[in-house]
Order: C-alpha cells, then structure tokens, then sequence
C-alpha cells in the first residue's frame, strides 16, 4: 500500500517533467527531420531527371510492348501523349483516345508517320457507355487487350471553401470516375482472357495531402486506393494493376487548369515549385515500372522520400503543409 502511493506520487511529479521531455525530444526530431529532408531532397532531386540510355531502354522493354494492344486515356497531350510515343515505339498498337479528337488525330498521325501503330478514338472518360464501348469495340477489333492506361485528368484548385460543388463533381467525374469505369471495363474484359495490365495515373497528391487542391487530391487519393485493392483481387486472374504517382510533369494541364480566386500564375508559384520532369522521360520511367510489374511507380526521388517520411510519422510534415496553405492563402482574394 505504502509502495503504491509512494510510486504514485512519484509518477504525479514525474509526469509532467517526462511530457514535457518527450514533446521537446518530438520537436526536436521533427525540426531535425524537416531539415534533414529539405537536404536530402534537394540534393537527390537531380537523380530522377537522368535520361536512360535509348538502345538499353528499347532493347529492355522490346519484349513486354513488341505486337501489344494498348488504350491510353487523355492522349491528345502532355505525358498520355508521351506514353503513345513511348508505346509506339516499342512496336505496341495504340489507341488514342481523348475529349479533343482533333488532338488525338494528330497524335496518331505523327505517331504512324513515324512507322508506328496507332489510331485516335473520341473519348469523354466521364460517360461510362463510352469508355465502355471503346473497350468493347477494341477488343472487338483485335481480339482482346493487353495494357489500358487510364492516363485522362483535369485539374482544379483554390480554397476548399472557394469551390463549388459543381466544381467538386466534374473533378471528381473526370479524375475518379473516369479512371473507375476505363479500370472496370477493361479489368473484365482481362478476367475472361486471363491476363492484361491496368495502369492508373494518380499523382504524388494521391500519397501525400496538398492543401489548396483538394478535389484533386480526393480523386488522386481514391485512384491509389482502387488501384491497390482491385491488384490483390487481380493477381490470382491474371490481371495486373499499377499505379502511376508522379511530382511534377512538364504539361500544359497546369496552364489550363482552373483556379478559383486566385490568379493562376500565383497558384503555381505557391503549390507547385519544385523542378518538373519532362514528359519523354516520365513516358521511360512509367513504361519501365510497368514491364517490372511495379505496383506504384513513384518519381522523382524527392517524392519517393517525402512519401516515406510522411508513412514513417505524418506529423514530420505538418509544419510544411500548414505552411504551404498559409503561403497559398496570401494569393487569396477576400470573398
């Protein structure tokens, strides 16, 4: 008895002295860490924009895309564009497909004027009959389908209390919903003929939050969350699933995106600062993740290590993130 209270009262007046300890010895870490990462990535960075070597890269991935029938989403421009090339190249047959036709058209044509396969198709990813009749009507035409690259998106930005629910919908119809139905209609069709691969562009944004871009952060989010699930369910059916989480990409999406209450140049001076990788070489690094059947194919570095310390202990990046709004919300005109 008198051992317990005496133990008690100890620990009353130890306590806080041992919070308190253990808050400073947090901070501590979390500052060390802050800085140890700001390092570490800037220092890594320039690793990630390395060029593979053109005749190691083809002779390598000849034999995963030689004579292969591939649906590339959003392909009229930027990396979906990069990807037919890429695709095309190393002999596969590809299928343009975009909302603007005209774009796909002349996707195809540079990519068949250059001795490659493809053909461009009309594509709204937000009507399911069309992704679904598209799927159908390839498979129809060449007997099944090996690779469907759910590539399409948009992007909107602003204050999550800026943003409309319309706003919200069409984000989330085009990034989330266009990837579930070209995921599900082609995840079917792979089923029955016993192999494919479906391959989902998400973004670092999709690992990682991003204050000032919610909707599309949501959309990012639930394309990894879709695409690690259904590659379990897959596996067993011969069905393979990867997940595309890139930094920054050298696009146009960027200059035609739509911010609301805040001027675009200043958004993206405020979210997106870090160095882009260009098109051609996120297409290399993406095809190379896929041939090895990489789950989630992350790049550039800097990205694959603030993901890690974000899974390591989400509170190593709160200060940043807190202070990324904050420097986003100067911008912000007062409503």
């Amino acid at each position: 008895m008198i051992l317990h209270f005496a133990t008690s009262a100890y620990s009353q007046v130890l306590e806080p002295k041992l919070r308190c300890k253990y808050f400073c010895r947090k901070l501590e870490i979390s500052i060390l860490a802050d800085m140890v990462a700001t390092s570490l990535i800037s220092s890594i960075d320039h690793i990630c924009f390395r060029k593979y070597p053109q005749v190691d890269y083809k002779m390598n991935l000849k034999k995963a895309f030689d004579n292969k029938i591939a649906i590339v989403t959003g392909a009229g421009m930027g990396l979906g564009l990069a990807l037919s090339t890429e695709l095309a190249a190393l002999g596969a047959k590809v299928i343009i497909a975009d909302i603007d036709f005209q774009a796909a058209s002349r996707a195809a044509e540079t990519i068949t004027s250059r001795d490659g396969k493809a053909r461009a198709s009309r594509l709204d990813v937000s009507n399911k009959e069309e992704v679904f009749d598209l799927v159908d009507s390839t498979v129809h035409e060449y007997g099944h389908l090996d690779y469907m690259f759910n590539n399409a998106g948009i992007a909107i930005g602003g204050d999550a209390r800026d943003l409309s629910m319309d706003q919200w919908q069409h984000m989330l119809d085009v990034d989330l919903q266009g990837v579930i139905y070209g995921t599900l209609a082609s995840y079917s069709i792979m089923v029955k003929q016993g192999f494919g691969h479906i391959v989902n562009t998400s973004s670092a944004t999709g690992l990682v939050p991003q204050p000032g871009n919610a909707p599309y952060c949501t959309s990012k989010f639930g394309v990894v969350g879709l695409s690690l699930s259904l590659r379990y369910e897959g596996a067993d059916l011969g069905v393979r699933v990867s997940v595309v989480c890139p930094g920054n990409v050298r696009t146009s999406m960027y200059q035609n995106m739509t911010v609301v209450n805040v001027r675009l140049e200043e958004f993206l001076s405020s979210v997106y600062r870090r160095k882009e990788v260009e098109a051609t070489d996120a297409a290399q690094i993406i095809l190379k993740g896929v041939a090895r059947n990489h789950s989630i194919i992350i790049f550039p570095a800097s990205v694959r290590w603030i993901w890690r310390l974000y899974r390591i202990s989400p509170d190593l990046l709160n200060r940043g993130l807190r202070n990324h709004i904050r420097d986003f919300r100067k911008y912000r005109k007062a409503s």
